[in-house]
């Protein structure tokens, strides 16, 4: 069976998976985001909020380009992915161009039956 993750993500987005119009995240090539697997079960966290998914495939890309090529802009950036440069530059402000080198990753998910945005649990 696979690990369980928790990946932090800006509200806006996690909003948009809620919501089921984000069904692709895209990360760069860290090791610990390299080893994320189909059929993983990861849990969006922003702040209190929680949204618990499944993944379903990565792909690998060697840049932003490359991806919004291939992936759907509008299932990464709901309808910021209308326009494919002002997707771009935003995908650019959160990874800059040292970080894009480890290459691209396109983690496309669904939420978990019955799952939207939840709080997270109590820490004692």
């Amino acid at each position: 069976m696979s690990e369980k993750r928790e990946l932090n993500i800006r509200l806006p987005y996690l909003e948009l998976i809620a919501d089921g119009t984000k069904t692709v995240e895209v990360r760069v090539g860290y090791p610990r985001m390299r080893a994320i697997r189909a059929g993983q079960e990861l849990t969006f966290v922003s702040g209190a909020r929680r949204v618990p998914t499944r993944v379903v495939r990565v792909s690998e890309y060697e840049s932003f380009e490359a991806m919004l090529d291939h992936e759907d802009p509008r299932s990464i950036g709901g309808d910021l992915g209308e326009n494919r440069d002002e997707l771009l530059a935003v995908i650019r402000s959160i990874y800059p161009p040292e970080k894009e080198r480890l290459g691209v990753l396109a983690i496309e998910i669904e939420r978990q039956a019955g799952a939207n945005a939840e709080p997270a649990p109590r820490q004692p």
